[in-house]
């Protein structure tokens, strides 16, 4: 139990910011649950007024259901239905640690409304051939391009489009993430919210992510692909960092011509959904793409169902973004 039940609201999102960092969400992640605790806070502590309470003011005391009622119905006026659901989520999950904590007696969030969000419908790459088109498009190095380097830029393509990896998970991932045998080679991956899974990948796959291995050595040296090493690094040898991940996908569809085919707002995550939209038209059963994918669920109404790692193979084996690799990864 605390010895302060009246802390101040400030104080105690840095508290709960520092528990849930143990966990090892991404900075991304965290920035998110900051940005929503104070924008709401801020809204309760202002309550009309010119000059707003500042937050190491601001007493837990005093969120009472019907301020936070009050404050969510002002947070929500401008943002999109989404924004207002993580939001409450956040702070759902906020009175759930002062509970714990002994803070407060109980949580007010059950009380303040919340909207209900739709399933996000896919948004893979437009365009039959598209995903083949940018991979023959990215695997040439280009005259203009500074300092090309197509066999990382194709590696990040092929684990986006023939793994359906998530932008987080590009990055956490080491040299020692791809392993296995010849014909069970995979990836091993850290998933959202830390839970891990396996996705295999067919030999195709494997000779890109070789081939950007072997580049990276003539670059920057035997000690640059130690098994501890991030997979992914810059220009410089240096770890990939999120917007320059970001920056690198943008360039690859430009070098591509195929901007106009990616759907607003995906990006790097329309690699992700064109893997899971080519396994579903190839025959793949709804518990392999969830397995595959890393979700708890593909909706809400879905029951989870355990597939063997043989029935996951001959999934991704059946990808035929698989078969446009062949021809563009030098055979070992």
């Amino acid at each position: 139990m605390h010895d302060k039940p009246d802390e101040t609201i400030g104080a105690l999102i840095e508290e709960f910011l520092t528990a849930r960092a143990t966990r090892k969400p991404s900075p991304h992640t965290l920035a998110a649950y900051r940005r929503d605790l104070t924008a709401v806070a801020e809204l309760i502590a202002a309550d009309g007024d010119a000059t707003p309470l500042p937050l190491d003011r601001l007493a837990v005391s005093a969120l009472s259901p019907r301020v936070m009622r009050a404050a969510f119905a002002r947070f929500a006026a401008p943002r999109a239905a989404a924004s207002v659901h993580r939001a409450w989520s956040t702070w759902n999950s906020f009175f759930t640690f002062l509970v714990a904590e002994g803070v407060v007696p109980g949580n007010p969030m059950p009380a303040v409304g919340r909207p209900r969000t739709p399933i996000p419908r896919p948004k893979p790459l437009r365009g039959e051939d598209t995903p083949e088109e940018l991979l023959a498009a990215v695997a040439r190095a280009e005259g203009r391009q500074r300092d090309p380097w197509p066999e990382r830029d194709l590696a990040v393509l092929a684990l986006a489009l023939c793994a359906g990896l998530r932008l987080s998970e590009l990055l956490a991932l080491r040299v020692s993430s791809v392993a296995g045998r010849d014909g069970e080679r995979r990836v091993d991956v850290e998933g959202k919210g830390g839970r891990p899974r396996t996705v295999p990948i067919e030999d195709s796959v494997d000779r890109v992510l070789a081939g950007y291995l072997d580049s990276r050595r003539l670059r920057f040296g035997a000690r640059s692909v130690r098994p501890d090493s991030p997979f992914l690094v810059d220009r410089h040898g240096e770890a990939l960092r999120r917007g320059g991940l970001q920056y690198l996908v943008e360039s690859c569809y430009r070098r591509a011509g195929i901007g106009d085919r990616v759907p607003r707002g995906a990006r790097l995550h329309a690699l992700r959904h064109t893997f899971a939209t080519r396994l579903a038209e190839d025959g793949a059963s709804a518990a392999e793409i969830m397995r595959l994918l890393g979700h708890a669920s593909l909706a809400s109404s879905q029951t989870y169902i355990e597939v063997t790692a043989g029935q996951q193979r001959a999934a991704v084996a059946a990808n035929r973004t698989n078969r446009a690799l062949s021809g563009l990864a030098p055979r070992r």
